[in-house]
């Protein structure tokens, strides 16, 4: 992601270059920015801030809930297994017949 005020240096950089005689794309090939990232930054004639953090995502369908994440983060801390990595108790809990979650 590109700051907002990092898109202003930008945007006034490449409106210098085309006041100076240089074509609008291949200023913006300098930047390493694609000439519709330039249009869609200054869209309605202002420079448009990222909206990407601001969305609302809903949650995943597969998070832990609090009792689970809990009991997961029980094992992990037991004398057992403190000082494995997930990648080593998932499969000794599987030896067990137990299974919490996935590693990933």
């Amino acid at each position: 992601m590109i700051s907002t005020p990092h898109r202003q240096t930008a945007i006034a950089l490449i409106d210098e270059a085309v006041c100076a005689g240089a074509r609008r794309p291949n200023a913006c090939v300098e930047l390493e920015i694609s000439d519709r990232t330039l249009r869609r930054w200054r869209k309605d004639g202002l420079v448009r801030a990222d909206q990407r953090p601001l969305v609302l995502r809903p949650e995943p369908a597969n998070k832990l809930s609090a009792d689970e994440r809990a009991a997961v983060l029980d094992v992990c801390n037991s004398m057992e297994f403190a000082s494995l990595p997930p990648s080593q108790i998932v499969p000794k809990l599987a030896d067990q017949g137990q299974y919490l979650a996935s590693e990933s």
